[in-house]
């Protein structure tokens, strides 16, 4: 063997090793960026929000009346009871209609269709959220408004996001599902299990925490959305009081006000995007924690 030979032996095993550690710091360089960046958005808007919280104060944010900043008034509640009540709906909506067609698909009917209906999820998850804002301002708002005008409200943003939602299901659910051992549907054969049994005492049980993951970040999705629901929620800053009252979302307040707020103004809407991000990264939390217990159970 050459000596040029022996040196291209010896030095072969290193070029991995190099290469691997080479790509261990691009990664640790890209994650330790991102978390850069999202403190420092946290803390831009921690900072900016101060103002309010030494001046106002959580307390009478949650418990003034109304929302009329230039005046003195700086009630939440009734943006928070807006943004909570159109993210329950939608995904009280969208959550059944998701795993029923995860289900209908898999066990139900033709591969064809079943892959058509994952392929129209994963393609709907992709249309920007001011074309469902548009249809819904076209299509929904009319329909409600013949039985129950305005139309803009609650019942119409819940609509509209629960079809923007949806996608998100059924894209968690089905890979859910796709997991589930063929060994266990085997057995289940070989027991006499029928479908319907199948999917109530085995499938059922085995997607339920992907399920709660689903449905958290639905609502986590939803509280964050501004657009489509800007657009059919009616934005009255008021108490919804019935599925079809306008009402105002935190998100859609800091969109229409940013522009021109000043001040204390100004640091309240800062306070809205450090509250709303307070519960959705606690929701990111219990999804975290519900993924951590089926690990945990399946090990």
């Amino acid at each position: 063997m050459t000596a040029a030979r022996r040196r291209t032996v010896a030095e072969g095993p290193g070029e991995p090793q190099e290469s691997d550690g080479m790509l261990r710091i691009a990664c640790a360089s890209a994650a330790g960026l991102s978390f850069l960046v999202l403190g420092l958005i946290v803390a831009f808007m921690v900072a900016e929000s101060v103002p309010v919280w030494r001046e106002i104060g959580l307390t009478r944010m949650l418990t003034d009346p109304d929302w009329h900043p230039t005046s003195g008034t700086f009630g939440l509640g009734p943006m928070i009871a807006g943004s909570v009540s159109i993210s329950v709906a939608a995904v009280a909506v969208a959550a059944p209609i998701g795993l029923g067609a995860v289900l209908w698909a898999r066990y139900y009917g033709p591969w064809w269709l079943g892959w058509c209906v994952r392929g129209s999820a994963e393609l709907l998850a992709g249309i920007p959220s001011v074309v469902f804002g548009l249809w819904g301002l076209t299509v929904v708002v009319p329909q409600i408004a013949r039985h129950r005008p305005p139309g803009l409200g609650v019942a119409s943003a819940a609509i509209v996001l629960a079809l923007m939602v949806i996608p998100t299901a059924v894209v968690l659910l089905d890979a859910a599902v796709a997991e589930l051992p063929g060994e266990w549907r085997s057995a289940a054969a070989a027991a006499g299990m029928g479908r319907r049994r199948w999917i109530w005492h085995v499938v059922l049980p085995a997607v339920r925490p992907r399920l709660i993951l689903a449905v958290i970040l639905q609502t986590a999705r939803g509280l964050g959305e501004t657009i489509a629901v800007l657009m059919v929620c009616g934005n009255v800053v008021q108490w919804p009081t019935s599925p079809f009252v306008p009402v105002r979302t935190l998100t859609t307040t800091v969109a229409l006000e940013m522009p021109y707020a000043m001040g204390t103004h100004r640091a309240a809407l800062f306070a809205c995007g450090v509250i709303l991000l307070a519960v959705v990264e606690g929701l990111l939390g219990v999804g975290w924690a519900v993924q951590r217990v089926r690990a945990t159970d399946g090990s």
